[in-house]
């Protein structure tokens, strides 16, 4: 597309940009020795305060990624022989292992990015709307129709 252009949102365009920023995400993974789920589970666990019941975990992120739970339960138990998670019962927690697990990855892709996000604040408050948005609806779509 030239410069010029100004493309309007729509699937072609939310599936370049999250091609592309997967493009960035893949080697900064594999020079940190992480798999895509296993930073899922990382930083899905940073955001909610370090632990979680590791059935709700393991649903959430199966259902906003849209994996099958039994990839999810894999890089749970990965984190946890590599000792970056605590599983005890039913509850997961980060140890010191993952929370440096974390920092190292989020600092690369922070590195990596730093020029990209660079809009204002009104353009990324919009653009964070508009996609969001765009989420509930598709979410509402796929529950209206897997209970049909």
């Amino acid at each position: 597309m030239p410069p010029s252009a100004k493309p309007i949102l729509n699937p072609q365009v939310i599936g370049q940009a999250e091609s592309a920023l997967g493009a960035l995400l893949a080697p900064v993974l594999e020079e940190t020795g992480r798999t895509f789920n296993q930073w899922l589970v990382l930083t899905v666990l940073t955001a909610s305060g370090g632990a979680q019941d590791r059935a709700r975990l393991s649903a959430h992120i199966a259902t906003a990624r849209k994996l099958p739970a039994a990839e999810v339960e894999a890089a749970i138990t990965e984190l946890t022989a590599a000792g970056a998670l605590a599983a005890e019962a039913a509850q997961v927690t980060l140890t010191a292992t993952g929370q440096a697990m974390h920092r190292a990855v989020r600092t690369r892709i922070d590195e990596v990015t730093a020029g990209i996000f660079d809009f204002t604040a009104d353009d990324l408050a919009t653009a964070g709307r508009v996609l969001a948005t765009v989420t509930d609806r598709v979410n509402a779509f796929l529950a209206a129709h897997a209970a049909a």
